[in-house]
């Protein structure tokens, strides 16, 4: 499998995953992700969120992905 170090991130076979923006005096950071068939070449790239306390958010072109909402017991 291709390895590949890149600028702002690396390469990993057919995915490429890079540091888009961060500000570290917040401490939050925002990441890439993109492949041959999620990429914004077609409207699919996807982006991660991540603050200092850990907090994940991701999300691509057709909005923020929410985690399932939990069941009542």
């Amino acid at each position: 499998m291709r390895h590949n170090e890149t600028r702002y991130g690396f390469e990993y076979g057919d995915a490429r995953i890079e540091r888009h923006c961060s500000d570290e005096k917040k401490g939050w950071v925002a990441i890439g992700l993109t492949t041959s068939k999620h990429s914004y070449a077609n409207g699919k790239a996807i982006e991660i969120y991540v603050t200092k306390t850990g907090k994940v958010r991701i999300s691509d072109d057709y909005g923020e992905w929410k985690p399932p909402k939990e069941e009542k017991k």
